[in-house]
C-alpha cells in the first residue's frame, strides 16, 4: 500500500525532509517555491493541492429546463485537491505503522489531526495521468510545444 510503500525508504532518508510524487500527475510546481513553503513552517508534511478544471462541459438551464448557456469545462467545484507531491519530514514515519497503511486514508488523516499537514495550493498547471485518455493528451501537448510543465 501507499504508506507501507513510503515507511520502506525511512532508513534511506536519514533526518533530512525528502520530497515524495505518485508519478501519476504532470504539474509546472516551482519545486524551490514549494520546499521554501515547507520549511517556512514547522509541520511535519506539506501537501501539494490544486483546484482541477471539470472533465465535461456543463449547462445552465432554467426552471422550465431551457437551455439559456454553455460553459466548456469549467473550473472544478472550487474544491482543492491531493495533487499527489509532497514534502515530509521523518516524522511522518510514526504515522505510518506497517505495510498495509494506506498513506491516504490512514496515515495523513491522522497527520491532519495531530496538526502536522499544511497544503501548499498551487494555481498553475497541473494533470492527472490516470487514463489513456490522459496520456494521449498530454502527450499532444508536447508533440505540439504546448507542454506547461516543460522547463
Amino acid at each position: 500500500m501507499t504508506g507501507g510503500r513510503v515507511k520502506r525508504i525511512q532508513s534511506y532518508v536519514g533526518n533530512e525532509p525528502f520530497m515524495l510524487t505518485y508519478g501519476d500527475g504532470v504539474a509546472n510546481i516551482d519545486i524551490g517555491v514549494l520546499v521554501a513553503f515547507h520549511n517556512a513552517h514547522d509541520k511535519l508534511v506539506t501537501i501539494t493541492t490544486v483546484q482541477p478544471t471539470g472533465r465535461f462541459g456543463i449547462l445552465a438551464m432554467s426552471a422550465d429546463h431551457s437551455v439559456t448557456g454553455f460553459q466548456e469545462k469549467p473550473q472544478g467545484d472550487g474544491q482543492w485537491i491531493n495533487a499527489g507531491f509532497f514534502v515530509m519530514n521523518p516524522g511522518i514515519f510514526d504515522y505510518i505503522d506497517n505495510d498495509f497503511a494506506i498513506l491516504e486514508q490512514d496515515s495523513l488523516p491522522r497527520v491532519a489531526a495531530a496538526g502536522q499537514l499544511m497544503a501548499y495550493k498551487h494555481t498553475g498547471f497541473w494533470y492527472p495521468m490516470d487514463t489513456v485518455r490522459d496520456k494521449n493528451y498530454l502527450e499532444e501537448l508536447w508533440r505540439a510545444g504546448k507542454a506547461p510543465w516543460k522547463v
